[in-house]
């Protein structure tokens, strides 16, 4: 080998050299990182080893199940009663079959039934109900299993108690406690999984709900709904054809997942955050299901927890709930306004034990808050109404030229320092709150059904006995447009006819709107109508005084 060759043999074995303990030193694992893949490696290999096992059971019966003392069942019905509620559960699965609210009707009629938040088309559906997945075989436990059940119905004045349904579906033994509380609507739920067979297996379990509708399919102002609530916030969906037919789900720090109304909820609070949730519509019943991947070992127990909340839209209960639940309600944009008003108007009840007095009350409370704005607003309209003269002779003037017109009559303004947009000011002000209560009244389950005046003076016939729906008479309404268009015949006339015939369709618009709304939104619009008309006639009288003196 001449001496060249042998030099480019000696760089080719440094460069070599070069390159394989440098990549060793700057890109092999660490020790530490060594120790996880070998655990990781260790752990696959475990799972591997039962799972593989899955071969054999193409070619040798699965390994018989452990004896055990279990003994089937014939379904039959068991109710639980608490101060609250009526639940009854069937024991083939332990799915509820009612839930029925003691302090809820469906109607003011004095026969009206209690509220059942179930439904007999929703028990097909298994509410409450256990479905176990392995691979890609889906078990829902109450249709496709064995169980049995010991014990009596239960009836809870005070604390806590359980029930113990024990079943089987899918060579899983199942094990399930559910936990009641005699004062609040929380059942809690720990539910134990043996896999009998000889193989382990990947799989799944869902906590499952299922409720009729709660409100009417065409209630704009009451929809039923799905909503849930992850690290990333609270998401909802009451569009009917949406959670048919793409249904809706969510993944990533699961908090809650509920179908609620504004007045009621069936709501599920998973134990891992880890869940995934899953809901849709199917022959008009909701559903939902909140599921947790598992992987169940040979002869293993795992035991895995959620809890429901199935009641009314109980704003202090939900409060000492878990898991935030009581981000349920929300009354969007103007949550920030309307849950401080429901407080005011919850503390004024406590005093007056009649919401129509206590929405009366909160009026002036909002009116005297407003009370110097609208002062100052209602001062601007006098002065308006003395410059009418002026204003008048300018559209003589420069009615054909409408630029001139606007360019003199805010010059006017200008030189009596009058505001002309000062009249609007207070309902602008005023606009968010009206919303907020709006909200209130519409979402406040105290007020479903809350009698103001249940009958019409001097007869029986039924008047204002539900604050959260309409007049039934539309008489309420009707005077709050009355109250507008006196308000509006106040109210200095605009320089401009077309805006005067507009200002003066308000009243009708507003009218026929008011229509539909909650009594209670009504009787506050009314009064506070009436406050300020008042408003208004003391100023004028202290502005003519002052002309005279």
């Amino acid at each position: 080998m001449e001496k060249q060759d042998q030099f480019r043999v000696i760089i080719f074995v440094v460069l070599s050299a070069v390159i394989l303990f440098g990549w060793q030193y700057f890109f092999s694992p660490s020790p530490q990182e060594q120790a996880q893949m070998a655990e990781q490696a260790q752990q696959a290999e475990q799972k591997a080893a039962a799972l593989t096992e899955k071969s054999a059971e193409q070619t040798a019966p699965e390994a018989a199940a452990p004896a055990d003392d279990f003994v089937p069942t014939k379904g039959r019905q068991v109710t639980v009663t608490t101060p609250l509620y009526t639940a009854v559960f069937n024991s083939q699965g332990g799915i509820l079959e009612k839930f029925i609210l003691t302090n809820f009707k469906d109607s003011l009629e004095a026969d009206s039934p209690h509220v059942d938040l179930v439904g007999a088309k929703a028990v097909g559906k298994g509410p409450l109900g256990l479905i176990l997945r392995k691979g890609g075989d889906e078990f829902h436990t109450w249709k496709r299993g064995e169980w049995s059940f010991e014990g009596d119905d239960l009836n809870i004045a005070q604390g806590t108690n359980t029930l113990k349904f024990v079943g089987r579906s899918g060579n899983f033994r199942i094990e399930r406690v559910l936990t009641f509380h005699a004062d609040t609507y929380l059942i809690e739920e720990s539910a134990t999984v043996t896999n009998l067979g000889g193989i382990g297996v990947e799989g799944s379990l869902s906590f499952t709900g299922a409720a009729k509708s709660m409100s009417a399919e065409d209630d704009r102002y009451n929809p039923t709904k799905v909503a849930y609530l992850t690290d990333n916030g609270r998401e909802e969906e009451d569009d009917r054809d949406d959670l048919k037919e793409k249904g809706f789900s969510a993944t990533g720090g699961l908090k809650w997942g509920v179908i609620e109304s504004n007045y009621f909820m069936f709501a599920i609070m998973p134990d891992s955050k880890d869940s995934s949730l899953y809901a849709g519509l199917q022959d008009n019943i909701f559903r939902l299901a909140i599921e947790e991947k598992a992987t169940f070992m040979p002869n293993v127990a795992k035991t895995m927890k959620a809890s429901y909340f199935v009641g009314p839209t109980d704003r202090n209960m939900l409060a000492q709930m878990p898991n935030d639940l009581s981000d349920a309600i929300n009354f969007g944009w103007f949550d920030v306004l309307a849950k401080p008003l429901l407080l005011m108007l919850d503390f004024l009840y406590q005093y007056v034990h009649n919401y129509g007095i206590a929405i009366i009350i909160l009026t002036i409370i909002i009116k005297m808050i407003f009370w110097p704005l609208s002062q100052k607003s209602y001062q601007s309209m006098e002065q308006m109404k003395k410059l009418q003269p002026m204003v008048a002779k300018l559209r003589e003037k420069y009615g054909d030229d409408k630029q001139r017109l606007n360019q003199e009559t805010m010059a006017l303004y200008k030189t009596y320092k009058v505001n002309p947009m000062g009249g609007c000011l207070p309902m602008v002000v005023q606009i968010p709150v009206f919303f907020g209560l709006y909200k209130a009244l519409l979402g406040a389950v105290e007020l479903r059904h809350a009698p103001f005046i249940a009958h019409l003076p001097f007869t029986d016939i039924t008047w204002l006995a539900d604050l959260s729906a309409k007049d039934p008479l539309y008489i309420t309404p009707l005077v709050m447009g009355a109250t507008m268009f006196l308000q509006q015949k106040m109210t200095p006339s605009a320089g401009d006819p077309t805006q005067r015939k507009i200002m003066l369709i308000m009243p009708v618009v507003f009218t026929f709107l008011f229509l539909q709304f909650p009594s209670g939104l009504v009787v506050y619009w009314l009064l506070n109508n009436v406050l300020s008309i008042g408003q208004q006639l003391m100023i004028a009288r202290k502005t003519r005084k002052k002309a005279n003196a």
